[in-house]
C-alpha cells in the first residue's frame, strides 16, 4: 500500500479577493486515502507523468470513489525510479477558480524535486528500521546465550575410577544445545545431551524448561525410559508450535559399569572397546511433539578402559570449504583411533576444526560429553587408602572460636595442591561448620575433649577428617532450611550446617564407632568452580 500525504482542501465558501489574505482556517486536512497496489489509479498515475483532474477519470476504482467523496480535485503523482512513492490531494482552490495549466505546471514541478527527498526518507527509515532488528536479535542472542551458559553444569562430576569430559561452543546464532550431570541414589549418575530446535531465546527457554523438567523426573522414575517419557507430556502443552527437543538420557552405575539409556530422537551414542566402535542404538520420538510417547531403553556395561562418547548435530553436520559434512563415519572413525594420553575429547574437537577450516563460521552448537571407565570401583577402592597421603594432623581444644584456627591450619596444608580459589574457600567454609558442629554439639563445648583434623590427598582429592567424641550421641541428618517452618516452630536450625556442608564440598562421608564420630570432607583438585 503506497504511504499518501494529507492534502488541503476548502473548508467552507470563500469571498473573491486575494488569496494570500485568505485565513488557515479556512482550509482543513483530510485523512491520506492509500491507493492498493494494483489499483487501476495507480497504472494511470504512472503513465500520467503529471497532475490529473479527478472529475475527468473514467475508472472502476474505488479509490477514486473515495477521493471524490472527499472533495478532492486535482491528484499530484510522487514518482521516483518508477515507481509510485505517494500523491497530493488537492481540493476546490480557495478562490473557486479552476486549476490552470500553469498551476499544474508548476505543482508539477514541485513534485519532481519532492519524489527524490521522499525516496531517501524512506531509505532512511527502512535502514533505521534495520539497525533497530538487528540490535533487538543482538541482545536476544546474548539473553539466550546467557541463558545456556547459566545452566550448563558448572563443574564436572568427579567419580573414583570414571573420567567425565564436556565441551560446548554455541554458535553465532545461539541455538539450544545442553548437556547436564545428574547425581542420583546409590553412586548413580544421571547424563543428559539434548538439542531444542530454533535458536534464539525461544530454544533457551525451552531448554531452560526441559532441564529443569528433567532432572525433577530423574527424582521420580528409575529408568531413563520413564524419565523421558515423563518429560514428553509435561512439554507437549509447554512448548511452542514447530520446536521440540532430541535428548539422551543415560543412567550410570558407577560401582558396576552398567549404562542403561533411552534415546529421544539425539544422535546414537559410541563406545570404543578394545575390538573397535559399538553404535548403542535406543528408539524414541523426539520430546515435545506428541503425548503418550514411549521409548526404549538400551543397556551396555562399560568396561575398564571404554569410552563413550555423545554428541550434537552440530558436530556431524559440520561442513568444510566444499560444502562436504563431516558426517557419522568421520566421527565413529575418530573415537575408534586411540588418541594420544586418549583424550577423546579434544581430538574430535581438534580434527572438527581441521576439518572445518581455520575461520570459518560454526553453523551450529557444537557439544560433546565423553566418559571413560578409568578402573573398576572395587580398585579405585582398594588403591585409594594407598595412594593418600597425609598432609596435616593436630588437634583443637572445644572452645569458642577455634575453629578459626582448623580453618588455617588447612588452607596452609593444601595451599601447594593447585585448588581452584572458589574451591579453596567452599573447602574452609566446609571445615569451619564441621569444627562447630564438632565443638558445640559432638565435645559440648567441653573444652578438655579435643577436635581431631586430618587432612589428607591424593592425585584426585582432597579429604579433611574430622573427628569428636560424641560417637554415641544420635547424628541429625541435613535439613534444607526453611525460615518460615521454624518460625512457626515445625523445624529447629539442627541440621542446617550439615545441609551447607553438602553443599560446599564434592561429597560428605560420616562415620561412628561408638566413641567418635567422624566427617570427612571430599573436595575433588579437578572441577570448575
Amino acid at each position: 500500500m503506497v504511504q499518501l500525504m494529507r492534502r488541503r482542501r476548502a473548508e467552507e465558501e470563500t469571498q473573491a479577493g486575494d488569496e494570500s489574505q485568505i485565513p488557515e482556517s479556512k482550509t482543513r486536512l483530510i485523512e491520506a486515502v492509500p491507493i492498493p497496489f494494483g489499483d487501476p489509479l495507480e497504472t494511470l498515475l504512472l503513465s500520467s507523468g503529471g497532475p490529473v483532474v479527478l472529475r475527468d477519470l473514467e475508472l472502476e476504482s474505488v479509490t477514486v470513489d473515495a477521493l471524490r467523496e472527499a472533495g478532492v480535485e486535482l491528484i499530484v503523482p510522487l514518482i521516483g525510479q518508477g515507481e509510485l512513492l505517494g500523491a497530493l490531494y488537492l481540493g476546490p482552490r480557495l478562490s473557486d477558480q479552476p486549476y490552470s495549466t500553469d498551476d499544474r505546471r508548476l505543482l508539477g514541478s514541485l513534485a519532481s524535486q519532492v519524489a527524490p527527498a521522499m525516496k531517501v526518507a524512506q531509505l532512511v527509515r527502512e535502514q533505521q528500521a534495520e539497525a533497530k532488528e538487528r540490535e533487538r536479535i543482538h541482545q536476544e542472542l546474548q539473553v539466550a546465550a546467557l541463558i545456556q551458559q547459566t545452566l550448563l553444569p558448572k563443574e564436572l562430576p568427579a567419580i573414583a575410577g570414571w573420567q567425565v569430559d564436556a565441551f560446548y561452543r554455541p554458535a553465532r546464532a545461539v541455538g539450544g544445545d545442553f548437556y547436564d550431570f545428574i547425581a542420583l541414589e546409590d553412586g548413580r549418575l544421571g547424563v543428559v545431551i539434548g538439542d531444542v530446535t530454533d535458536k534464539g531465546v525461544p530454544a533457551a527457554l525451552v531448554m531452560a524448561t526441559c532441564r529443569s523438567m528433567l532432572r525433577a523426573a530423574a527424582q521420580r522414575h528409575t529408568s531413563p525410559s520413564a524419565v523421558l517419557a515423563d518429560v514428553n507430556d509435561g512439554l507437549v502443552p509447554e512448548i511452542p508450535p514447530a520446536m521440540f527437543v532430541t535428548c539422551l538420557y543415560a543412567i550410570i552405575d558407577t560401582e558396576a559399569g552398567e549404562v542403561v539409556f533411552a534415546n529421544a530422537g539425539h544422535n546414537l551414542p559410541y563406545v570404543r572397546h578394545d575390538g573397535g566402535v559399538l553404535e548403542l542404538r535406543a528408539t524414541g520420538m523426539p520430546l515435545g511433539l506428541m503425548p503418550g510417547m514411549g521409548y526404549d531403553e538400551t543397556k551396555y556395561e562399560m568396561s575398564a578402559g571404554e569410552v563413550m562418547v555423545l554428541t550434537s548435530d552440530g558436530i556431524t553436520e559440520a561442513h568444510n570449504a566444499e560444502g562436504e559434512m563431516y558426517g557419522f563415519a568421520r566421527l565413529m572413525d575418530r573415537v575408534a583411533r586411540r588418541p594420544i594420553n586418549d583424550d577423546v575429547l579434544n581430538a574430535v574437537v581438534t580434527e572438527l576444526e581441521a576439518f572445518t577450516g581455520e575461520g570459518a563460521e560454526q553453523e551450529d552448537d557444537i557439544t560433546l560429553v565423553v566418559v571413560k571407565r578409568t578402573s573398576s570401583a572395587q580398585a579405585s577402592a582398594e588403591t585409594f587408602e594407598e595412594r593418600r597421603q597425609v598432609m596435616a594432623k593436630f588437634v583443637i581444644p572445644s572452645e569458642e572460636g577455634n575453629e578459626r584456627i582448623a580453618i588455617a591450619k588447612v588452607s596452609a596444608a593444601v595451599e601447594g595442591l593447585g585448588l581452584e580459589p572458589a574451591r579453596l574457600e567452599r573447602l574452609k567454609t566446609a571445615v569451619g561448620e564441621t569444627v562447630m558442629n564438632a565443638i558445640e554439639h559432638g565435645n559440648e563445648n567441653r573444652p578438655e575433649l579435643d577436635v581431631d583434623v586430618q587432612v589428607c590427598a591424593n592425585e584426585e582429592s582432597v579429604s579433611v577428617l574430622v573427628s569428636d567424641q560424641g560417637g554415641d550421641r544420635l547424628i541429625p541428618e541435613a535439613t534444607v532450611p526453611d525460615l518460615e517452618a521454624k518460625l512457626a516452630g515445625d523445624q529447629t536450625p539442627r541440621g542446617w550446617g550439615l545441609f551447607l556442608i553438602e553443599k560446599m564440598v564434592d561429597e560428605v562421608r560420616s562415620t561412628s564407632d561408638g566413641a567418635t564420630h567422624t566427617i570427612e570432607l571430599v573436595m575433588n583438585r579437578k572441577g570448575v568452580s
